[in-house]
């Protein structure tokens, strides 16, 4: 039985995207993402309208996943699932979903905590990239709803070392794009005219936070402030400097988050650094984990485009690591929209 292949059905429903995957063992065998892009014209996620769109994406996506992993659902191992944390709505649709089929098939349920993912996708095999970090490392987990730096002891042993007081950093990104006119989602915006703008052009100042924790809503602030000043002396102001005030923005941003992670570092010699969530998309930070790497000799892990914004293949490598410990749920586990990555 030891080389029993495990097919693990996994399903994201955290927030605005409803998403399915098949994994075999530690391959992912299909990922399917349907993205809401009805949020748009309300310039950020509506949760009762997330949670609608994801009973009318749940079932198609599912199907989608299976028929292109190309496997009878009879073979499916496990089912895991997004446990918390998210939009309560949003999670109450993927938990209801994962419960009914696991009852159906007979098969195991799979409890998942969304942060823990976005840090366990670097153990997702493929052909590509088959570097993971060793233990224990350093991750720094960045999202729309999250700024973390953890220690990862194992697997499921992991401790918050630092986290934001107040908003997370991908709010930060989409809330400046905001006050820029920026269409959401505005943080891929920010990144791609920031690419061809000066960093140093304008300056904003940098939160002085103890330790290794995080604080965003004053810098989100200055930056209203200084293009409200800004627009009142040249009603032209953003139009004519759009890719230096981004450079700028996002430049601050990052080093925040740099001058956070190399503190983590002193402090705990670790020298392996993981990043996970939807901002480490973000091509600035990519490169400066890469910098990083040389200038300080670090061992950086990047992942892939398709596995730092949410997606279910994540839940999936969580789906198979659990299932190889038997770490089962039964049919009373309820969604937990506010849930620790320690926990």
């Amino acid at each position: 039985m030891e080389n029993e292949t495990i097919y693990i059905l996994a399903i994201e429903s955290s927030c605005d995207d409803t998403a399915a995957a098949v994994l075999a063992n530690q391959k992912v065998i299909s990922n399917v993402v349907a993205t809401q892009k009805i949020h748009e014209q309300y310039g950020g996620v509506v949760p009762e309208l997330a949670s609608r769109a994801h009973q009318q994406n749940i079932v198609p996506v599912v199907h989608q996943a299976l028929a292109k992993a190309n496997i009878d659902k009879k073979l499916v191992s496990a089912i895991a699932f997004t446990r918390g944390p998210g939009l309560m709505g949003s999670l109450l649709v993927g938990t209801s979903f994962a419960k009914s089929i696991a009852l159906g098939l007979k098969i195991p349920l799979i409890e998942v905590n969304h942060m823990q993912a976005h840090i366990l996708a670097h153990f997702i095999k493929d052909e590509e990239n088959n570097k993971t970090p060793e233990f224990p490392f350093l991750a720094m987990t960045i999202s729309g709803g999250h700024t973390q730096i953890v220690l990862v002891n194992d697997y499921f042993k992991m401790e918050i070392l630092g986290e934001t007081l107040d908003d997370a950093v991908g709010e930060a990104f989409d809330k400046s794009a905001k006050i820029l006119g920026l269409p959401y989602p505005g943080g891929p915006l920010i990144d791609k005219y920031a690419n061809l703008g000066d960093p140093h052009k304008f300056k904003f100042p940098k939160p002085k936070v103890e330790g290794l924790n995080f604080s965003f809503s004053g810098f989100k602030t200055s930056v209203l402030y200084f293009i409200q000043k800004a627009t009142k002396d040249n009603p032209n102001f953003i139009k004519e400097n759009i890719n230096d005030i981004c450079a700028s923005i996002q430049f601050t941003i990052i080093s925040i988050l740099m001058e956070k992670l190399k503190k983590a570092v002193k402090e705990t010699g670790i020298k392996r650094i993981a990043i996970g969530g939807g901002v480490s998309a973000n091509s600035g930070i990519r490169k400066a984990l890469k910098d990083g790497e040389k200038k300080h000799n670090w061992s950086t892990y990047i992942p892939k485009f398709e596995y730092c914004t949410d997606n279910a293949a994540m839940i999936g490598i969580v789906g198979y690591l659990k299932y190889k410990n038997d770490n089962f749920s039964d049919q009373s586990i309820t969604a937990q929209p506010r849930y620790r990555i320690s926990e």
